[in-house]
C-alpha cells in the first residue's frame, strides 16, 4: 500500500511539473505553479524559509521522500529504471557509498554558487537538469502535436486548438539537454539511482538528514533469511544483505524492498538504536564532513525552427541577427544582473512560459543556460508578467503590470547606418508608432525643412527597454534601433 501511494503521488507530481514546462497557455501555472516553488534548491535560493523547513521536516520524518516523489529528475530516473527492469529483473546489488565523490561534488557545487558560476551549478542541480530536458526536448514535440490537432480542427470548422510557432532555443542548450538525457538515461538504465547518490548535491544534503529520519525501512534479522532479494531490487544499491544493514543516506524511500521481501522481514517503521549497524566513528566523521560543507552552503544563499520566410508569399524575409549588447538584458523583476545570476538555477521554466519568445537560454560561458532577453522573435509586452509569476528561485521577483510599465531594464539606441530612411531613402517611423511609452519621436532630418525625411529621436528617460522598437524595425539583418541593457534596473 505504501508503495502504491508513493507511485501515485510521484506520477501526479511528475506529470504536473512536466506540464509546467510544456504549457504555452499559462493555465497550468495558475493552478500548479506552486509545484515548481517547492523544489529544494529554488526554494533555498528564493529564501522561502517555510518551504525549506517543511522539506527538511518531511525528510526527518519520512526519509528521502522528496527524491522519490517531488523531484521530477528522480521520478524520471525511476521511469527509465522501471523500463530496464522489464528486460532484466533482480538486476541490482549492494555497493559501498562513494562518500568522497558525493561530498566532493557538493563542495564544487557550493563553491560555484558562492563564486557566481551559475553554469556549473545549473549543470548539477536536479530540477534545472530536468527543466532543460523538458523545455528543449519534450516541448517541441508537444507543440508539434498541438499544431497537428489545430490543423485537423480547422478543417472540421473548429477552433478548439490554435497553431503556434515551434522554436528551438539555441544549439548549445539543446546539445546540453540531449547530453543530460543520454547520461541520466544510461545511468538509470544500468544502475538505477546512481546520479542521485553520487552526483546530485540536493540528494547528498537530504541523504545526511535522512540518516536521522524517524520512519525508515528496517530489517528484522529474526525473520530475514539472507536471500538478498531486497538488495537485488534496491535501485539505490543501499541494502547490504550480508550485514542486514541499510545505508539510509542513500535510501530514497521508494518502498520497493517492502514488497519484494517474501518473509515480511522489512518494515517501514521507527528504527531503534539496536537496528543501527553503522559504526559510531563513521557517523561522527560523516557528521563533521557534512557540518563543514553545509556551513558553506548556508553562507550563500544549432537548430532553429522553420518560421515564416516570405512576405505575402512573394519576397524572402531575411532573418534578424542579435545585436552585440554591452550589457545583457534581464527580465523586469530581476532587480539587477547580480541578483539574477546568483539566484537563477537555469531551469528555464520562464523560457517555456514566455508567450512572446523573448527569453532564451544564454550561450555565454559565464551565464550558460541562464535566460537572457532578445527581441528577434517578439518584444516584452508591458502587460505580461508571466516569467515573474513562475520563477521558483527568486531570480525574477513577482511584479504587477503596473510595476512592469515603470521598470527600466535598458534603453533604446539608434543606429543611423542601419535605418531604412538612410539606406533606402523612404519614410518609416515604425519604432515611434509602436513605442508603448512614447519614448520615441520622429523629427525632421533637416531642421529648417519640415517636409524632410524624419528620423527617430529617443528619450532615454522614458524608455523602459521593452524592445518593441527593435522587434518591429524593418531593417535587416540588424535593426536600426536596439536595446542596451542596464546593470541595475530602476523605476521611472
Amino acid at each position: 500500500m505504501l508503495r502504491k501511494i508513493r507511485l501515485i503521488s510521484a506520477f501526479a507530481c511528475f506529470s504536473l511539473i512536466t506540464l509546467l514546462f510544456l504549457d504555452f497557455t499559462g493555465s497550468i501555472h495558475t493552478w500548479f505553479g506552486w509545484l515548481a516553488k517547492i523544489q529544494f534548491l529554488p526554494a533555498l535560493l528564493a529564501l522561502h524559509v517555510g518551504v525549506v523547513v517543511a522539506l527538511i521536516l518531511l525528510t526527518l520524518i519520512l526519509g528521502r521522500v522528496y527524491c522519490s516523489v517531488i523531484c521530477p529528475l528522480g521520478v524520471f530516473q525511476d521511469i527509465i529504471s522501471w523500463l530496464a527492469g522489464k528486460r532484466r529483473k533482480n538486476r541490482f546489488r549492494y555497493s559501498p557509498a562513494l562518500t568522497w565523490l558525493r561530498y566532493g561534488v557538493l563542495i564544487v557545487f557550493i563553491i560555484a554558487l558562492i563564486a557566481g558560476i551559475g553554469s556549473i551549478a545549473a549543470l548539477l542541480a536536479p530540477y534545472s537538469a530536468y527543466g532543460r530536458m523538458a523545455s528543449n526536448l519534450l516541448a517541441p514535440l508537444y507543440q508539434w502535436g498541438n499544431n497537428l490537432l489545430a490543423y485537423w480542427a480547422e478543417r472540421a470548422d473548429s477552433y478548439a486548438f490554435y497553431s503556434i510557432d515551434i522554436w528551438m532555443k539555441g544549439a548549445a542548450t539543446f546539445g546540453i539537454a540531449i547530453g543530460t538525457f543520454i547520461l541520466l538515461a544510461i545511468l538509470a538504465w544500468r544502475n538505477g539511482r546512481t546520479y542521485c547518490n553520487t552526483v546530485c548535491p540536493v540528494g547528498t544534503v537530504l541523504g545526511f538528514i535522512s540518516r536521522y529520519a524517524y520512519l525508515k525501512p528496517v530489517i528484522n534479522t529474526e525473520k530475514c533469511n539472507s536471500c538478498g532479494l531486497c538488495a537485488r531490487n534496491c535501485k539505490a544499491s543501499c541494502i547490504n544483505p550480508k550485514e542486514h544493514a541499510i545505508d539510509y543516506s542513500r535510501c530514497v524511500a521508494c518502498m520497493d524492498c517492502l514488497g519484494k521481501c517474501h518473509q515480511g522481514a522489512i518494515t517501514y517503521a521507527h528504527a531503534h538504536k539496536s537496528a543501527v549497524t553503522k559504526k559510531t566513528e563513521d557517523i561522527n566523521q560523516t557528521r563533521r564532513n557534512f557540518l563543514t560543507i553545509t556551513s558553506l552552503f548556508a553562507a550563500t544563499t544549432l537548430v532553429k525552427a522553420q518560421g515564416k520566410k516570405v512576405d505575402g508569399g512573394l519576397a524572402v524575409i531575411e532573418e534578424k541577427k542579435i545585436p552585440k549588447r554591452t550589457t545583457p538584458l534581464t527580465p523586469p523583476g530581476s532587480l539587477n544582473i547580480r541578483n539574477f545570476t546568483q539566484h537563477c538555477t537555469a531551469c528555464q521554466l520562464c523560457v517555456a512560459a514566455c508567450p512572446n519568445q523573448v527569453l532564451r537560454p544564454s550561450s555565454s560561458l559565464s551565464r550558460l543556460m541562464q535566460p537572457e532577453m532578445s527581441y528577434e522573435r517578439g518584444y516584452c509586452r508591458p502587460e505580461c508578467t508571466r516569467c515573474s509569476n513562475v520563477c521558483p528561485a527568486g531570480a525574477i521577483r513577482p511584479i504587477t503590470p503596473a510595476d512592469k510599465s515603470a521598470i527600466q531594464i535598458g534603453h533604446a539606441v539608434y543606429v543611423y547606418e542601419n535605418c531604412v530612411i538612410n539606406t533606402d531613402g523612404v519614410r518609416c517611423g515604425n519604432c515611434a508608432r509602436h513605442c508603448p511609452t512614447g519614448a520615441i519621436q520622429m523629427l525632421p532630418s533637416v531642421a529648417d525643412d519640415p517636409d524632410s525625411l524624419k528620423l527617430p529621436v529617443i528619450n532615454t528617460e522614458r524608455c523602459i527597454g521593452c524592445g518593441a522598437c527593435e522587434n518591429l524595425c524593418p531593417a535587416r539583418p540588424f535593426s536600426a534601433i536596439y536595446v542596451e541593457g542596464h546593470q541595475s534596473h530602476r523605476t521611472i
